[in-house]
């Protein structure tokens, strides 16, 4: 694993399928302020790169892949460094909302509060079977802020406000059934069932997807008609690239 920072390493096969471990951070890769800002400066740096054909976001301990932000850390802020904190949390979310190609959030064991705000923020949620979700914030005097916003998108604001009102945690199955997330691996299948997502992406467009992913972060701002008619411009900015002539015409080829 190459380290882009002391907190943010990077292993990076052939196809162009980069996976992004969130490093030293202790045995749950807890976001303390120095892990929050190098896993974003390390995204950030990353996202230039346009080899790059899926990320998988993973913590180095296997116990999570972010237990959360850092309790004893927001234990001594006050509301300047409070904001401050929270401030660099969202950008960290942004970066992997941002990231031109597609993120994919590997999640064995907990996903905790900022944890699970920065795996919302992902494209794709794949979790182990005995993988456990809350937001606890509530418990300890703050709201649930920044990406929780996109929870209600996700499962509904009944389910969003359950979550962060209640504190209580949920299991993968009810994780799957709220659409939390995408897929529960089976016993010791997680990383075969990141591959299977990722065999997917890698099946399709590169310039595609990207075109994709940044249309539907664009769809979850703006209005339908305006969503709609952006599209158009979308489309046919598709065709300044050999995509979908060659897809096009591979497709083809195969029907004979």
């Amino acid at each position: 694993m190459d380290m882009l920072n002391p907190h943010c390493g990077v292993t990076r096969d052939a196809r162009g399928v980069v996976h992004v471990s969130i490093c030293n951070a202790g045995s749950l890769n807890i976001l303390g302020s120095p892990v929050t800002d190098a896993m974003r400066a390390g995204l950030q740096q990353l996202a230039h790169d346009r080899g790059i054909r899926a990320v998988v976001l993973r913590g180095q301990s296997e116990k999570s892949m972010i237990g959360g932000a850092d309790i004893k850390e927001m234990a001594k802020l006050d509301q300047a460094s409070a904001e401050a904190f929270i401030s660099r949390l969202r950008d960290l979310c942004e970066a992997v909302r941002a990231f031109p190609a597609p993120v994919i959030a590997r999640m064995p064991g907990w996903c905790l509060g900022g944890g699970l705000e920065v795996a919302a923020a992902c494209d794709f949620r794949i979790a182990a079977p005995d993988a456990r979700f809350g937001m606890p914030e509530v418990r300890v005097g703050i709201p649930s802020v920044i990406h929780a916003a996109l929870l209600p998108r996700l499962i509904g604001w009944g389910r969003a406000r359950w979550l962060v009102m209640t504190a209580e945690n949920i299991d993968a199955p009810t994780a799957l059934a709220w659409g939390l997330v995408d897929t529960v691996a089976p016993p010791g299948g997680l990383d075969d069932a990141v591959e299977h997502t990722v065999k997917s992406l890698l099946a399709c467009g590169p310039e595609a997807l990207r075109a994709q992913k940044a249309l539907l972060r664009q769809w979850e701002e703006l209005p339908l008609t305006e969503s709609v008619n952006l599209s158009v411009k979308a489309f046919g900015q598709s065709f300044l690239t050999d995509e979908p002539t060659r897809l096009m015409q591979g497709f083809l080829d195969r029907k004979r």
